[in-house]
């Protein structure tokens, strides 16, 4: 895909996350009972509503802030491949949080947040792009060092599941796309 569609599909993605949290405020809707539960028939959807779905303003705002500066570092170093990206990182993160996450109802885009962060991390080390892995590393200090600690069980009402979730499949992703060529668009050679 080019630039320009990356581009509009990150830009759409996060004006869906404004208008579903405006739809959130509709009482009768109770959108936010539609996150992700792990191990339930009734969560399996909730693996591509939750990065949608948001608890307060600012629950929202930190997400989205953060979401915006590596939307942006994912376009710049990854143009071809960022909805590839985006898309992998909710499944995965989703499909691990179902399997091993809590038992609760889990809403919020920071495992979105956490899978990018991690993703323009690993892609860099492994692609040795240490200007990508600067700019990721700069947006996790932004996030108030929270980005580590989120990653712990220190708050029973925080998704720490969730965000080790995004962070294991952005790590995977990043990984495993370098070793596949796709971040560049490339396919990888071997000799004989």
């Amino acid at each position: 895909m080019n630039a320009g569609h990356n581009l509009k599909f990150a830009a759409g993605l996060l004006a869906l996350i404004v208008v579903v949290f405006g739809l959130e405020s509709i009482p009768s809707l109770d959108l936010a009972s539609h996150g992700l539960v792990p191990r339930t028939l009734r969560g399996i959807p909730g693996i591509v509503s939750m990065p949608l779905l948001h608890a307060n303003l600012g629950h929202l705002l930190a997400n989205l802030g953060s979401l915006v500066v590596l939307l942006g570092f994912l376009l710049l170093f990854h143009s071809k491949n960022a909805i590839g990206v985006i898309v992998e990182v909710i499944l995965l993160g989703g499909i691990l949080l179902w399997l091993f996450g809590r038992t609760a109802n889990h809403i919020g885009a920071s495992g979105l947040v956490y899978g990018v962060a991690l993703f323009l991390i690993s892609s860099g080390l492994s692609q040795r792009r240490i200007l990508q892995v600067i700019a990721a590393v700069v947006v996790m200090v932004m996030y108030g060092g929270s980005l580590v600690w989120g990653l712990l069980p220190l708050d029973s009402g925080v998704s720490w599941d969730g965000h080790l979730a995004g962070a294991v499949a952005g790590t995977i992703i990043g990984i495993y796309g370098e070793s596949q060529g796709k971040s560049d668009g490339k396919k990888s050679i071997t000799g004989p």
